[in-house]
């Protein structure tokens, strides 16, 4: 009888307890949800953004509204995002520039690990080299062997100072010792309708906004910076296999949210986040756009950031870049 009056008394706690932390915890979403994209329409980030807004929407029962804030390298949005209430009603997602940024600029907005809380690494995508299709270049190769016969011809528009685009644009130019000047755009959006446009004949972006062009005929790959290659693009070689070593990069996606916010909030994000990316019909829009998915956990997430402001903190100073 004694044993008996225990449980049920331990049950009683046990459901107080349960009780008192679902009353404690905070009712999210209660209003629309903001998500930032330091980066303009268009690009690799807006991409995955809108592809995901809606999906959110849904499972949040509140809009999601992408909120394109570009500038500064991304700084501008980031800086928005780090100030915002921690309360889970402002999402952020940032590319490589949250890495790259705090070696590259003198002064910040942000503090990559003090300012935000980290959610996931959503996908991840290499870049790719490209030219106009009017252009003589067709390959990697090509490119090098004419800029080394005229110092000064070729321009390489990328989506911005410092993005990863940029850095193998500028990475390639230290390897092989030649005369290739990166022609930094605000977002890969503008960079990849330069050189479909012709007004740059060669290029170096993100997959997920150029893959359509190449597809489409509108421009002609030259190489991906992938360790292998792409799904999306499988008959066009890495840079490895056209005979650059050392050049791999990949342009992330990550979530965050400003620093503060619930942990409730924060693993809601990731699994809502981990489910949409697990959808039969997201995965092979993913897929096809270039990226692959990661949806990494918090904490790897986190791992991953400190080890790539580290990586690209090297290449940037090796190459002297540096934006005020």
């Amino acid at each position: 009888m004694k044993t008996t009056l225990r449980i049920l008394i331990g049950a009683t706690c046990a459901m107080a307890v349960c009780a008192t932390a679902f009353a404690a915890a905070p009712q999210y979403p209660t209003r629309s949800v903001r998500l930032i994209v330091p980066f303009a329409p268009g690009g690799p980030t807006d991409t995955i953004a809108r592809l995901m807004a809606n999906h959110l929407t849904e499972a949040l029962k509140h809009q999601v509204i992408v909120d394109n804030r570009a500038g500064a390298g991304g700084n501008i949005g980031m800086g928005l995002a780090a100030d915002a209430a921690p309360d889970g009603h402002t999402l952020l997602l940032v590319s490589s520039s949250f890495v790259v940024n705090p070696s590259l600029y003198k002064k910040i907005p942000y503090d990559p690990f003090k300012s935000f809380a980290f959610v996931t690494n959503v996908a991840a995508s290499p870049n790719v080299f490209t030219a106009h299709p009017s252009s003589p270049v067709r390959s990697i190769s090509d490119l090098i062997k004419s800029a080394q016969s005229n110092p000064g011809k070729y321009n390489i528009a990328t989506p911005g100072i410092g993005t990863t685009p940029d850095l193998s644009a500028r990475l390639l130019a230290l390897t092989t010792k030649v005369d290739l000047t990166a022609v930094p755009y605000g977002g890969a959006g503008p960079a990849v309708s330069a050189v479909v446009g012709n007004q740059v004949s060669i290029g170096c972006t993100a997959m997920p906004p150029t893959t359509p062009h190449i597809q489409g005929g509108r421009l002609r790959a030259l190489a991906v910076t992938s360790a292998k290659r792409s799904e999306a693009l499988p008959d066009v070689p890495t840079m490895a296999e056209a005979g650059y070593k050392g050049q791999e990069a990949e342009t992330l996606q990550g979530m965050l949210v400003p620093a503060g916010t619930p942990k409730e909030i924060v693993s809601r994000l990731h699994s809502e986040v981990a489910r949409i990316m697990a959808m039969p019909d997201v995965r092979k829009r993913v897929v096809e756009l270039g990226f692959y998915i990661i949806v990494n956990t918090p904490a790897e997430f986190a791992a991953q950031a400190r080890e790539e402001v580290e990586k690209w903190g090297k290449v940037i100073r090796t190459a002297k870049i540096e934006v005020q």
